[in-house]
């Protein structure tokens, strides 16, 4: 099997804590290089990796036959678009864009190359998570409830990102919330969202077929340990998760594998369309806050 070359956008704590070691772990994939609005930041990454750092964007593009994003969703979005169209796979951060007129273009854009894309629901990609949707799939849901409570706006590596400090949780966290509990319960159709000045969101959500969710949300509780939990109650009784991300060599191979899969033209269900639908829920929390009511998810064009 020839490695897919996958050149690396970014050289943020993300990008060398995550991304960095999953493409150079192959054998399905190899870092092509490293490109960062800091030079020698991408140096540091690539040079760590068995990588080289690359001077633009275009000389990525060309060493590469896939690009992976760290960078902020709006920096994102655009860049992924100009990839794409240079028919260059994708593996995108969460959300996929800052807005969803940008995300429905770099779907659209991603339709109309032909690519493969993979969103980083790290989660998805990990057989405990794997093993509790198939649990999921056989319970009549009645209710749920989700959360992911995090000390990352406090201290520690996250904690001056600009992008996450000004757009808070719902779009740092909240795409995984959203993208597990829908996987688990079904489509979310109307959202009622509150969040508070000390950085706490409470969502309560109605899901297609009548089940209810209500889902809590922060980076600002100081928690020894982030976590993230579900928990679904039915007439048969209730499941409960809490997801500690997995094994990570494991998750690691499990990705390339999809990237190399999605490559070869089998899609994978954490595709450029899914981070489309959560990006939907995004937009319609971000409308049920600014209007102060319960708003439907709109998914049409």
């Amino acid at each position: 099997m020839t490695a897919l070359r996958v050149g690396l956008v970014g050289a943020g704590p993300w990008a060398s804590m995550f991304h960095a070691p999953v493409w150079s772990g192959g054998p399905e994939t190899t870092l092509s290089g490293v490109w960062a609005r800091r030079p020698e930041a991408a140096r540091a990454v690539a040079e760590a990796h068995g990588a080289r750092a690359v001077t633009s964007f275009d000389e990525l593009l060309e060493s590469s036959d896939a690009v992976a994003f760290c960078v902020p969703p709006d920096v994102q979005s655009g860049l992924a678009i100009r990839a794409a169209e240079a028919g260059r796979h994708l593996v995108l951060e969460k959300p996929i864009a800052d807005t969803l007129r940008d995300a429905r273009a770099l779907a659209d854009t991603c339709d109309a190359a032909g690519i493969g894309s993979l969103v980083m629901f790290t989660s998805r990609f990990s057989a405990e998570t794997k093993s509790f949707l198939e649990r999921a799939g056989s319970i009549d849901v009645a209710g749920a409830r989700a959360a992911m409570l995090t000390p990352a706006f406090l201290d520690g590596p996250f904690a001056q990102s600009a992008w996450r400090r000004e757009r808070g949780a719902l779009l740092d966290v909240g795409p995984h919330v959203f993208d597990l509990l829908t996987a688990a319960v079904g489509p979310i159709e109307r959202v009622h969202a509150r969040g508070t000045s000390r950085g706490w969101l409470g969502i309560h959500a109605d899901h297609h077929g009548g089940a209810a969710s209500d889902i809590s949300i922060s980076c600002s509780v100081g928690v020894q340990r982030g976590r993230f939990e579900i928990e679904l109650f039915g007439p048969a009784g209730a499941q409960r998760y809490d997801v500690d991300g997995g094994e990570p060599a494991q998750v690691h191979a499990t990705i390339r594998s999809a990237l190399a899969a999605a490559a070869d033209g089998r899609p994978h269900t954490c595709d450029v369309h899914r981070g489309l639908d959560i990006q939907h829920l995004i937009d319609a929390v971000e409308r049920s806050m600014h209007e102060g009511r319960a708003t439907l998810v709109s998914r049409a064009g």
